[in-house]
């Protein structure tokens, strides 16, 4: 690592967790640069002229299996890198999927690299990632299980979320996970305290 590598923080959770409400937060409130790894899948099967509720996984699978399994983070840490190069101090993942992922990011930015689960009860996420519908992800329970499995038997996603060197349980308002994830980076340093 060299003088320019910046600070990551990485969100990891399931489908409606509340990862994404937390990046959209770090990157409004701070300013901070954010890299979607599930963007990058997206920008993928758009780029293949697929839709993303029927093809997302087997694009996915596809990356992993054309450029190995740490293939967002790869794409992750170049991002990560141009804006420390632009002069970002702290840059945001949300999406780390993988275990594969993980360890290589621990590799490109060592104690850089800071993991927060964002978890909440599966009867809860659920309604959550069903009632969002955006463009990207219009689940019904049944895809949106699925797609669970998939991601833990297949994507190794448990491992960073069980690895995690801070968690917040999102199951009251959002106000309160704020919170939480304002003390974990005054913590950290990251913020000052």
């Amino acid at each position: 690592m060299d003088e320019h590598t910046p600070k990551v923080i990485a969100l990891v959770g399931l489908p409606g967790s509340g990862k994404g409400t937390c990046t959209d937060y770090l990157h409004a409130t701070y300013g901070w640069p954010l890299v979607h790894f599930g963007h990058m899948v997206y920008e993928e099967v758009e780029r293949r002229g697929l839709t993303v509720v029927e093809h997302e996984k087997a694009v996915r699978m596809d990356m992993r299996e054309k450029e190995g399994k740490a293939v967002l983070a790869k794409h992750a840490s170049r991002k990560a890198k141009t804006h420390a190069d632009s002069g970002a101090e702290v840059v945001v993942f949300d999406g780390l999927y993988s275990w594969t992922e993980y360890k290589h990011l621990l590799t490109e930015f060592g104690d850089n690299l800071t993991v927060i689960a964002v978890t909440a009860p599966k009867k809860l996420r659920h309604q959550r990632a069903i009632a969002r519908q955006d463009s990207h992800r219009p689940y019904t329970l049944e895809q949106l299980i699925a797609r669970e499995y998939a991601e833990i038997e297949e994507m190794e996603k448990g491992g960073p979320i069980a690895y995690a060197d801070y968690t917040i349980l999102n199951d009251g308002p959002v106000d309160h996970m704020i919170a939480q994830l304002d003390a974990i980076l005054s913590d950290c340093g990251i913020l000052p305290s």
